[in-house]
């Protein structure tokens, strides 16, 4: 909204300037008198289809930044300018004004007024092109004063302007806009197709940007929410622990859940084995994690109650176990619980492990009389004072001799991250549709709709094609095929994702985002109704100006662990850089469509009031973006996702410039010829470039400093003599004798020989291994 901001110093508007000071005296008063006083595009948040359609600013009621409350607005300012001219300058020059006027409720308003980086002043007025400016100054330069006489004493400021309207060249100095696609009226051209749709780069690959929302995570596993009006929710960490977050983005400094002690898992990259999920039931949570008993691995899915004195805690010793299974191999654990639109509890198991479900003649996933490699349903209500469960009694193969009464699904392999579609938010279809990614064996990965009594065809089939032949040619099969599945070309281990059913984003309602663990990919299907069929459309990063406003990124951590909704429907996704339980390199990140949202207020909440027993820790984000001239390495063929460049920092190691991010002097990273994130040469940026460290004197509190400075909890090791790799010629040697005390933020700031002076070669780069 445009307010009037009484900022500009009296002194400065009664003093008498020469004309060649006056443009920049202009300008600097007007950055004073903006400041915190116009917010482009509401925040700069994307751009929305007004409830009522506009009626001065026309142009801008399908899509656009005004709501009928701002073109009301908009409207009495340009009638109140106006009353200076008679019929002929109206006629001449109102087209102008209010060209110039409802470019505040263009869907580009955060870019003709420059408004795309918080840290920069926005510009006073939208930024126009060349020639309509030239125009605007041949007939209506004396409007200028006009639009600006909001600012200050009018009078005063007007006399300010009057020499700028007499000078072409100063005039349009201070109206136009260099950027020939973002000006007005040329960014009307230039970028209105597809106008409000989800954007697609040149190759198909729809354009998203995101969020960061948590940040220090030891692979989170799953995110799910309270469901009570909180809007609360609850992290799990593969370790064992489940945090909870407030509706601010704050988390409790006291875990929901500490199962560390119980729960089975190691450091070792990629172990399944862990706490793997959570689920909510009226004062109770269903956990569902890996342990031994009696050096015998096991899934354990427990009971736990809400503690009667703080609803941010479990009771720890209320736990009950309601179902273990034997692993006969540590990996296909499986790790989903969810509950039903039904109230039932389903459980996925995976198939027991190994290669091609070996067990038995068809494999654990053909049998009906074994867990393993099932979809279950039971019924935990009413459980208090007898067994722990109860099977529903339109389970599928209850009265099926030798069949296990809670399988609901059989024939999968591994099915990691299933979720329940909400459905659509106004007609209700698709609602209680169940899916979820099955984790393939060596040439597919799919994606299923869950049916009661479905066969998945694991191990007869992995995706479409078929696995074992002989089980395959079975007439009897009648197994139910993926809804999508795609070859390890573009990744080789699905996460299941959510259909998107939230209001902030309204392109993205019936989209089904999932991604890949092992390439990054973010993915999506899209339902065609009449056909049934499902279309794939990879997401990427927006590049250029799509993400750049405040608060969204366009890079993220590449092992996409699982994902999330929220409690009003929005969606999320948990990544980490270091795929190991121990490593503190888990980020959470909101999915975000920049090109359109909600009108304002239909999507406002007021999380109801929690009551809080320890501490809030206040959640800042990293905000980490690619350095535009840098060069993007795809998370894999033909993948338009764009990922953090390999060995690079979380967020210590960038500051933002105009034209995009560059490096920190001071910025570290670790070069491994195998590609490995948490280990490797270390080498510092200094002077525009990269060089190297001497291992003189290097000791592990300085590897410390290095390993905290790329996001992780300390230094394992310190290797010497270019053991993690030596330099070429080419890459300069930095610093030597460095002695740190472990509390520095950079190398930097440890004693240390003068940068570039040292007495050593390449043999001596020093490497680390962090952890």
């Amino acid at each position: 909204m445009i307010q009037t901001c009484n900022l500009v110093p009296r002194c400065i508007l009664q003093h008498t300037f020469s004309p060649h000071h006056l443009l920049p005296i202009l300008l600097l008063l007007l950055r004073i008198w903006w400041g915190s006083c116009h917010p482009q595009c509401l925040d700069y948040k994307p751009p929305f289809e007004p409830r009522q359609p506009l009626a001065f600013c026309k142009e801008y009621s399908k899509f656009g930044c005004c709501d009928v409350e701002k073109d009301e607005e908009i409207s009495g300012r340009f009638y109140t300018i106006m009353e200076n001219f008679d019929h002929s300058g109206y006629a001449a020059c109102g087209k102008y004004v209010r060209s110039i006027l409802c470019q505040e409720c263009s869907p580009y308003a955060a870019h003709l007024y420059d408004a795309e980086d918080a840290n920069t002043p926005m510009r006073v007025l939208p930024g126009l092109c060349g020639d309509y400016c030239s125009d605007y100054w041949r007939q209506c330069r004396y409007t200028l004063g006009l639009l600006l006489e909001d600012v200050g004493n009018s009078q005063q400021f007007a006399n300010l302007t009057a020499t700028i309207e007499e000078d072409h060249r100063r005039f349009c100095e201070f109206l136009v806009l260099k950027d020939k696609e973002y000006c007005y009226p040329s960014v009307l051209t230039n970028l209105n197709a597809n106008l409000g749709l989800l954007n697609e780069d040149p190759e198909g690959c729809l354009e998203l940007c995101l969020q960061e929302v948590a940040n220090g995570l030891r692979n989170p596993v799953a995110m799910i929410h309270a469901d009570d009006g909180t809007h609360r929710f609850f992290v799990a960490e593969q370790l064992g622990y489940v945090w909870v977050y407030l509706a601010n983005g704050s988390r409790i400094d006291r875990p929901f859940l500490n199962l560390t002690k119980a729960v089975l898992t190691s450091p070792w990259a990629g172990d399944e084995r862990g706490f793997l999920c959570i689920a909510l039931h009226p004062r109770k949570a269903y956990v569902y994690y890996s342990v031994s008993v009696k050096k015998e691995e096991r899934i354990r899915i427990s009971e736990f109650t809400v503690s009667v004195h703080d609803d941010n805690q479990l009771d720890h010793s209320s736990e009950r176990t309601i179902l273990e299974v034997v692993e006969p191999a540590s990996n296909h654990n499986g790790g989903q619980l969810l509950f039903g639109h039904d109230g039932y509890l389903y459980i996925f198991i995976g198939d027991g492990g190994r290669a091609g479900d070996p067990f038995g003649k068809f494999g654990n996933s053909q049998n009906k009389s074994a867990l393993l490699g099932k979809v279950l349903r039971v019924d935990v209500d009413f459980n208090d004072n007898g067994a722990p469960y109860s099977i529903p009694s339109d389970n599928p193969f209850l009265g099926e001799k030798e069949a296990r009464p809670e399988v609901y699904a059989y024939g999968v392999r591994n099915m990691w991250r299933c979720s329940i579609d909400r459905g659509d938010p106004v007609t209700t279809e698709g609602r209680g549709r169940m899916f979820c990614g099955d984790v393939g064996q060596n040439k597919y990965e799919e994606v299923d709709l869950i049916v009661k009594g479905g066969n998945y065809g694991w191990r007869a089939k992995e995706g479409f094609s078929c696995y074992d032949r002989k089980l395959c040619q079975n007439s009897s099969l009648d197994d139910v095929l993926p809804i999508f599945a795609y070859p390890h070309k573009l990744g080789k281990s699905v996460t299941g994702g959510y259909i998107y059913r939230g209001c902030q984003m309204p392109n993205l309602n019936g989209l089904y985002i999932f991604g890949d663990f092992m390439s990054g990919r973010l993915m999506s299907l899209r339902e065609n109704v009449t056909t049934g069929e499902w279309q794939y459309n990879e997401i990427c990063m927006g590049r250029d100006q799509t993400c750049r406003f405040p608060k969204l990124i366009n890079s993220y951590y590449k092992y996409i662990i699982s994902f999330a909704e929220d409690e009003a429907g929005e969606l999320y996704f948990l990544a980490t850089g270091v795929p190991s339980a121990t490593a503190k390199g888990g980020v959470i990140y909101k999915i975000v469509d920049p090109s359109r949202r909600a009108p304002p207020g239909k999507c406002s909440i007021k999380p109801s009031p929690v009551k809080i027993k320890g501490k809030l820790i206040h959640f800042h984000p990293k905000e980490e973006k690619l350095w535009l001239g840098e060069k993007l390495e795809s998370a894999g063929e033909g993948n338009q996702v764009f990922k953090r460049p390999r060995g690079r920092g979380r967020g210590q190691g960038y500051k933002r410039v105009r034209e995009g991010w560059r490096l920190r002097v001071g910025s570290v990273r670790l070069v491994s010829a195998e590609g490995l994130p948490d280990r490797g040469r270390v080498e510092i940026f200094i002077r525009g470039q990269w060089g190297t460290v001497c291992d003189d004197l290097f000791t592990i509190k300085s590897g410390d400093v290095v390993c905290r400075q790329l996001g992780f909890s300390t230094a394992l090791a310190v290797m010497k003599r270019g053991v993690l790799g030596e330099a070429d010629d080419s890459v300069r040697i930095f610093l030597d004798d460095v002695e740190c005390e472990g509390g520095e933020r950079s190398l930097l700031e440890c004693k240390r020989s003068r940068v570039g002076k040292h007495n050593c070669s390449h043999a001596e780069d020093v490497g680390v291994i962090c952890g």
